[in-house]
């Protein structure tokens, strides 16, 4: 009687566990590919983390700041860069803030929030990186050159973390 009980129960925990999306993760997705590969950092108890990347005609280093809310949803912080001009504002829009101090410009959000993003891997030498937690992900050697990946906070399942691929971090 015990065993009829314990083994049905056993498969269903199992199957819970795998298929069931229960662990947070910053995911970039391919996109453009009918069978997409699905890379990922695991998203802890930080909600701050940053896109690190060189401008490709400025050559400057852009720093966009962003937070996870508690939805998931992908909090715009700021922006900060040296050069106005070619690809950066230099001037606030409505609900924006830019302040200019010591040689740099930081842009402001005031009050947005995004669910997703497209992030292109340009197959330039210039750097492309994602900071969490004190680590650097290296996107250009993570991730696939001249591909486009959707960047998404979401949960996945054991089974979704088993297909997809850990970024590596230093």
């Amino acid at each position: 009687m015990m065993k009829k009980v314990l083994v049905p129960l056993t498969l269903a925990i199992a199957i819970v566990f795998l298929f069931i999306p229960l662990f947070p993760v910053f995911s970039f997705t391919e996109t453009r590919t009918e069978n997409p590969d699905m890379y990922y950092v695991s998203l802890k108890e930080e909600s701050s983390f940053q896109f690190v990347f060189t401008h490709s005609i400025h050559l400057t280093d852009v720093v966009e700041t962003y937070r996870v809310l508690p939805t998931y949803a992908i909090r715009p912080i700021s922006m900060s860069y040296s050069d106005v001009a070619i690809g950066m504002p230099g001037y606030a829009e409505e609900g924006q803030t830019l302040i200019y101090e010591d040689g740099i410009y930081t842009l402001y959000y005031e009050d947005t929030s995004l669910s997703d993003f497209t992030l292109y891997i340009g197959d330039v030498d210039y750097a492309l990186n994602f900071m969490y937690r004190g680590k650097t992900y290296d996107l250009k050697h993570n991730l696939i050159r001249g591909k486009s990946y959707l960047f998404k906070i979401k949960k996945v399942s054991f089974y979704e973390k088993l297909k997809g691929e850990v970024l590596h971090g230093g």
